[in-house]
């Protein structure tokens, strides 16, 4: 069985996220950071789920058995776990967070000292140790090595004081109305608390989590009632954030959606006008629009694809001597100030971009024209190695032969397949879509 997905440890809480599992994985990861430690701090933030309180207790027990001290700082965002980790000088961080899932899923991701989160190889350690049940047994801690742990709620002002920082001294969000959906998620308080600091007018909505309700018809995923409600009060645009936080989604003053890869499309173009990118070029992921490229060459920007997942683009951000990506689903990551994916910033780069311009968000935020794409996502029984299944191939290359740019790839999350068509005539993508569709319900589904 593997542990690590794209995206740290994630499934259904209680079946394959069990209490168990939770506590081996955090003694697995203890253990690994032990080798490297330098303050013998670890800190646990989580999202609104229930389940997170069981997953919680399950890792503290884990951490302490092998002799880390834990500080738990209740609901907080992905990103603001990734900044206090390295702020409060620990060893580790853990988010228990399934981000955008729905609340019977959760999950552990990890981050190092720096806010940073793990390599595969890293990864690959901690699953070694967690199979090493002997090994974990010799390394229980006993007498006084046991760690202790402690609960800190004051934390959040550290996050929110970073994330104004960002924000230029200048500027004023004093005639700004907002709506926010934080999506009954772990920015609930934060976000609505941030905004109004700054000046802003927010009306809030879907921030009355109870558990079970994160991401329901609410958020990044669900923009509809967002959509309706920023007509509904005149806002200057709406801002939907996922169960984490690490995730944004902007809707302007017409209620419409502004598309993931035209957002940063334009704010590659706001940093680059300002003086704050770095090193001519940004990151996006495979799965972003052949427009994007387009657009970002017609100002002497290079465009560097990674795999899907914020810590790809990190890792290529980094590679590269780069400041700034992100992905088509609302991953953004501006380097001087988030370690991740943080909806937050993202939002607040957003708005400084308004103000200075004085536009509104339907001009300014879709600078370039997208080709037609489409993404399929179909629920598979078994995930079949890809090059192993009869007769793609030859489908794959009439793809080819009629212009489609194609991304066919399991989710790393769920039990489906991502089918991605790119062209520049929508009927091509319609009809092949449809294709791959029936082809793959019958070779993966019997």
């Amino acid at each position: 069985m593997k542990l690590f997905g794209t995206d740290g440890v994630r499934g259904k809480a209680g079946e394959f996220l069990s209490a168990n599992l939770a506590m081996d994985v955090a003694m697995a990861a203890a253990i690994y950071f032990k080798n490297h430690s330098k303050t013998n701090k670890i800190l646990i933030g989580k999202d609104t789920r229930r389940s997170g309180y069981m997953i919680e207790n399950a890792i503290v027990a884990g951490l302490t058995a092998i002799g880390y001290d834990v500080i738990q700082i209740g609901p907080m965002p992905t990103p603001a776990v990734a900044f206090l980790t390295e702020d409060m000088r620990c060893d580790a961080g853990i988010m228990i967070s399934a981000s955008h899932n729905s609340y019977e899923d959760n999950g552990i991701k990890f981050f190092d000292s720096k806010g940073d989160k793990l390599s595969p190889e890293i990864e690959e350690e901690i699953e070694k140790i967690y199979y090493n049940k002997e090994l974990i047994k010799d390394l229980f801690a006993t007498d006084k090595n046991i760690g202790k742990a402690k609960r800190i709620d004051d934390v959040i002002g550290r996050y929110i004081a970073h994330l104004k920082y960002s924000f230029p001294k200048e500027l004023s969000l004093n005639d700004i109305r907002i709506v926010l959906d934080p999506a009954n998620g772990a920015a609930y308080k934060v976000a609505p608390t941030v905004l109004e600091e700054l000046g802003a007018e927010v009306i809030v909505i879907n921030d009355k989590p109870d558990g079970f309700n994160i991401n329901e018809n609410s958020g990044a995923l669900h923009t509809n009632e967002l959509c309706k409600t920023v007509k509904q009060y005149r806002a200057d645009l709406g801002i939907a954030l996922d169960g984490d936080a690490d995730r944004v989604v902007i809707v302007d003053e017409e209620g419409e959606v502004i598309d993931g890869d035209q957002l940063i499309g334009a704010l590659a173009k706001y940093l680059k006008e300002s003086n704050q990118l770095k090193g001519d070029g940004i990151v996006a992921t495979v799965m972003s629009n052949k427009g994007l490229e387009d657009f970002l060459d017609s100002f002497g920007l290079k465009l560097y694809r990674c795999s899907v997942g914020d810590k790809y683009v990190l890792e290529e951000i980094k590679n590269n001597c780069l400041n700034f990506g992100g992905e088509q689903s609302g991953h953004i990551i501006n380097r001087d100030f988030a370690k991740t994916g943080d909806g937050l910033a993202s939002a607040l780069m957003v708005l400084a971009y308004m103000v200075k311009e004085g536009k509104k968000t339907s001009k300014l935020l879709r600078p370039f024209k997208l080709y037609p794409q489409e993404l399929l996502n179909i629920k598979v029984k078994e995930k079949k190695p890809l090059e192993t299944i009869s007769g793609l191939a030859e489908i794959i290359h009439e793809l080819e032969q009629n212009g489609i740019r194609h991304l066919i790839r399991y989710s790393g999350t769920e039990n489906k397949l991502r089918v991605l068509l790119e062209a520049k005539e929508q009927k091509l993508i319609t009809k092949y879509l449809k294709i791959l569709e029936d082809f793959f319900k019958k070779e993966l589904n019997g």
